[in-house]
């Protein structure tokens, strides 16, 4: 899935939200385009990724380009993931490229990080077993996202979704 945004006149808004769970063995994509070519437009794209198990391999390029035309563009991407186990890799990519000098604002950020073994004593330290901890630390994780997507009926299946990953995955 290659998402792409173009805008159809001034004042448009998008917003791409992406959740990916990657596991021992498997290789994922998420490649997104957005493309400012039009003036007084908006993006926001938030992509959150856990990553387990030998070999799992998540790819995540986000590229924005703000065309001469697109004045007053307002546009922001974030990539973040989480890494769970050893063996495990990510590649994040965002991409800005900007051919106007009249914008609101453009910024990118990508970060990968390991698990935290803190979170997981700090839990552990109040009689949460391991498992249950690594679930509320991924669940925590996801929250935030998921939060973000407005519309309860949607919410609800992707946190049983992740919740199902969650129970499969941890234990």
């Amino acid at each position: 899935l290659h998402p792409r945004v173009i805008y159809g006149g001034p004042g448009g808004e998008a917003e791409l939200y992406g959740l990916y769970f990657t596991d021992d063995g498997q290789h994922q994509e998420h490649r997104l385009f957005v493309d400012h070519d039009t003036p007084h437009c908006r993006s926001n794209v938030v992509y959150k990724g856990a990553l387990q198990g030998q070999d799992a391999h998540a790819v995540w390029i986000g590229d924005v380009l703000i065309r001469a035309a697109a004045e007053g563009t307002d546009t922001y991407e974030l990539n973040r993931n989480l890494v769970l186990t050893d063996g495990a890799r990510v590649d994040s990519v965002p991409n800005l490229e900007i051919e106007t000098g009249e914008i609101v604002g453009a910024g990118h950020a990508s970060a990968t990080g390991r698990f935290d073994d803190e979170q997981l004593f700090y839990l552990m330290a109040r009689g949460i077993t391991a498992n249950e901890a690594r679930r509320l630390v991924v669940r925590g994780f996801f929250a935030e996202l998921v939060q973000q997507i407005g519309i309860p009926d949607v919410e609800e299946r992707l946190l049983s979704k992740i919740e199902a990953e969650l129970e499969a995955s941890v234990g």
